[in-house]
């Protein structure tokens, strides 16, 4: 299964190398990767296997929540199809 991985806050050294440290902890596989930068403020996309994921999803969403606040930043996760149904227009 495939999920997405939002991450936004105030541009800074190390954030996509702590996010995949940490997603890394759980056994996740990052399949594709999209950054950018605007005006002093980071985002991230991400799409992620979670196949291998060694907790449920809910308690890696909990975890990455707290990650982000503990590094200052919004990291959200969604299923992809989750995601999708969210986005489309």
């Amino acid at each position: 299964m495939k999920a997405v991985v939002t991450v936004v806050g105030k541009d800074r050294v190390g954030i996509i190398a702590n996010v995949c440290l940490e997603l890394a902890k759980y056994q996740i596989n990052v399949l594709d990767i999209s950054q950018t930068v605007m005006q002093g403020y980071f985002t991230m996309m991400m799409v992620v296997d979670v196949s291998g994921c060694n907790v449920p999803l809910a308690e890696l969403c909990k975890a990455m929540d707290a990650k982000g606040q503990e590094m200052g930043l919004s990291i959200r996760v969604q299923r992809e199809d989750i995601f999708e149904a969210m986005h489309r227009v």
